[in-house]
């Protein structure tokens, strides 16, 4: 009766999956400055959640409508998109034998993109922000009550489960917080960074759909194995063709300088000195095929499950070689994560190991 009853909870909650998924995440990058308030968790949790909806809100935010406002400006002019991209082809003064080929390649490209891309409903996407504005709430309140509240939430799960299996279930707890804690924080503090300085590099270079930008230097940036030079490279280079060679080159200087000299040589590795210690390229994996079966949610629930699984191999690879704990980070060692939970201090979910 109970499996049937999270079943259809399951069902009732998945429209809102992304902000669920989303305030897990936010509360896991919002929680070292909650932290720092120690007894006063609601004024912590409220700090801290206004600390990172802030940027995310006139940043991220205002740069994805930016991006869908393009999109929607490119479907609905295919033909002066596609003069234009047959104007630059011609101004670059390739030979006539291959000019007539990557012509074709290009009206066949845009011809079948774009039609898709309408298709699916990219023009009337005031539906999808309400939905998308909806979950954002919901990420915003299950941030603030998981800051304030979550030891809580975790003694009261924790006390369903036998007493024998409950150290168990700390270190997997442990284990996925550390995990979870590698993936998100270091990657989410460095790159909000990247993209609130890129905004004032691209505005200052007199760049236009300056928000839109530094949200693909934030979406690239947050990916592992990801940079945002994949965004800068290919800007770098619209700059050559319009302002020469000088001002490619000042342009890609200086924001390599200022945005990414502060946050990779300083901010990154000091937020990730305690390491997942996944290997990148499953990381980027998990982030880009999550993205491709949920969306949004899909995006981060995916490393999350990833590094659930890999904490259920540490503990079972600890409970059969016990050597392995002495070898084991100090976090673990300590319990730190479990150490700190007031429940765990009044003995309300008994004592760890």
């Amino acid at each position: 009766m109970v499996a049937i009853l999270l079943f259809f909870a399951l069902l009732v909650l998945l429209p809102l999956a992304d902000g669920i998924v989303l305030g897990l995440v936010f509360a896991y990058i919002a929680r070292p400055i909650s932290k720092k308030f120690k007894k006063k968790k609601r004024l912590g949790a409220l700090v801290a959640s206004l600390c990172i909806f802030i940027p995310i809100i006139f940043i991220i935010g205002a740069g994805v409508i930016q991006i869908l406002n393009q999109v929607s400006w490119i479907v609905e002019h295919q033909s002066e998109v596609i003069g234009g991209v047959f104007d630059f082809v011609r101004s670059l003064e390739i030979p006539a034998q291959y000019l007539e080929d990557i012509n074709t390649l290009v009206w066949n490209l845009f011809t079948s993109l774009l039609p898709a891309i309408g298709g699916i409903g990219l023009i009337s996407y005031a539906q999808s922000i309400g939905v998308f504005f909806i979950n954002f709430v919901i990420a915003i309140l299950l941030c603030f009550f998981l800051l304030a509240d979550g030891d809580k939430l975790y003694c009261a799960l924790l006390s369903v489960v036998p007493e024998e299996y409950q150290k168990y279930i700390n270190r997997y707890a442990s284990h996925l917080d550390l995990i979870l804690t590698g993936v998100f924080i270091g990657n989410a503090y460095a790159a909000l960074t990247v993209s609130i300085t890129s905004v004032i590099v691209f505005y200052a270079f007199g760049f236009s759909h300056v928000l839109a930008l530094a949200t693909l230097i934030f979406i690239a940036s947050v990916i592992p194995l990801f940079a945002g030079y994949m965004v800068l490279v290919p800007l770098t280079v619209i700059r050559y063709f319009d302002l020469g060679v000088e001002s490619a080159l000042i342009f890609f200087l200086v924001s390599s300088l200022v945005i990414y000299g502060p946050p990779e040589l300083f901010l990154r590795p000091y937020l990730t000195s305690i390491k997942s210690r996944i290997h990148p390229m499953f990381l980027m994996l998990a982030f880009i095929g999550g993205a491709f079966v949920g969306g949004v949610a899909g995006f981060f629930a995916a490393p999350i499950l990833l590094g659930a699984l890999v904490a259920a191999y540490r503990v079972y690879q600890e409970s059969i070689h016990p050597e392995l704990l002495e070898k084991e980070d100090p976090v673990l060692k300590n319990l730190e994560f479990l150490e700190n939970l007031d429940c765990m201090k009044d003995k309300v979910c008994g004592k760890t190991d």
